[in-house]
């Protein structure tokens, strides 16, 4: 719209416009802050402001123009304001929309505990920042294999769209577990049955 400012997107411009929404929160009695749960991503449509030099490289560490952000807390309050929109990923705050690039998945989920056993059993995965989720029908597990020869890449849904890539060891410990269910390896957790391979591919 021509009345509508323009906004040069910047780390620092984030950081403060979402410790503004915290702090208006907490006035309400709520929370924007990812200690007192996650900010209302789903509730914000703030304008589109432009890319901002942040990448997520696949192996789950974040760069803004070239150089590792290396404070955790930054990294958690970015990802707290991770939104997918289709296959593009933007950090969002009550006032403005930026993209980033995501080379793979934007978390790696870096251990996985398992308990029961068959139908019963539930997988609980934890990402690299400390997310924890329970394999289910709503956050699921899936394998991508281009073709026979790649090498199998696995995922789990941790919240709305945002998935995590599972690490070799994880899903090493995954595949020790799997079993066969109406012509499919694959595992259960949370009630559901997550189909991996056919099979026949590994007879």
């Amino acid at each position: 719209m021509s009345g509508q400012k323009n906004v040069t997107p910047s780390v620092d411009g984030l950081a403060a416009s979402l410790k503004a929404a915290g702090n208006a929160a907490g006035q309400e009695g709520g929370s924007a802050k990812p200690g007192g749960g996650l900010p209302p991503v789903h509730l914000w449509n703030p304008p589109f402001c432009g890319d901002l030099d942040i990448r997520i490289a696949s192996d789950g560490r974040w760069f803004h123009e070239g150089g590792e952000i290396r404070r955790v807390e930054l990294v958690r309050l970015f990802a707290s304001i991770l939104k997918r929109e289709g296959e593009k990923f933007f950090l969002v705050t009550p006032v403005e929309k930026v993209g980033i690039r995501v080379e793979d998945a934007p978390f790696i989920a870096v251990d996985v505990e398992a308990s029961g056993q068959g139908e019963q059993q539930v997988l609980r995965f934890t990402t690299q920042l400390g997310d924890e989720v329970t394999a289910d029908a709503e956050h699921p597990l899936r394998v991508e294999q281009p073709s026979p020869e790649a090498e199998p890449a696995p995922y789990v849904m941790i919240r709305s769209g945002l998935e995590a890539r599972i690490d070799r060891k994880s899903f090493y410990r995954l595949v020790e577990l799997g079993c066969h269910h109406e012509d499919w390896f694959g595992l259960w957790s949370g009630g559901a049955f997550f189909r991996l391979l056919p099979s026949a591919d590994l007879a």
